[in-house]
């Protein structure tokens, strides 16, 4: 399975939560003509939901071997430039994110 497939399926759960959270909430059935809120069982669909978008992120590979293989290829070609103007972006940004955070 690619990243990206793995990716949208766990998009798609996580939107399925936030559908049937919607759906779930605000739910009133009337019990001798006085409201009661309907029993529900959110607590138990939400840990199923919670534990389904788990084993989709737990499947995502930690390494992107595509990349790796990628950059490799280029390195061994000769053909792979480091922008150091962008490393030191990054680092700065980096920086400034964990003075400010």
């Amino acid at each position: 399975m690619k990243v990206s497939e793995t990716r949208n399926q766990a998009s798609e759960l996580i939107q399925q939560y936030k559908i049937n959270e919607k759906a779930a909430s605000g739910h009133e059935k009337r019990v001798s003509g006085k409201a009661a809120q309907e029993e529900r069982v959110s607590l138990s669909e939400r840990a199923r939901d919670i534990n389904q978008v788990k084993t989709v992120i737990a499947e995502l590979p930690e390494v992107r071997e595509e990349k790796v293989m990628e950059l490799k290829h280029r390195i061994d070609e000769g053909t792979y430039r480091v922008d150091s103007g962008k490393v030191a972006d990054k680092m700065i940004e980096a920086s400034l994110l964990d003075i400010f955070a």
